[in-house]
């Protein structure tokens, strides 16, 4: 395996900005507040959701 920096796993994917405070996005699972603003497009986890997401899409190797 080539050690050139590349990580098979690695995510760079950009989540959203946190929100510097209320009011805040609703988890699109369970319907919490999430740590992100309402203005924000796209999907927003709550804390709990995000890591058991996290752990589903986790690698194994």
């Amino acid at each position: 395996m080539s050690d050139d920096g590349d990580d098979y796993c690695a995510n760079d994917a950009a989540g959203p900005p946190p929100a510097g405070g209320p009011p805040y996005a609703d988890c699109v699972l369970c319907q919490e507040p999430t740590e992100y603003p309402e203005s924000y497009k796209g999907i927003t986890l709550c804390p709990r959701c995000e890591w058991q997401e996290a752990q589903r899409t986790a690698c194994s190797g």
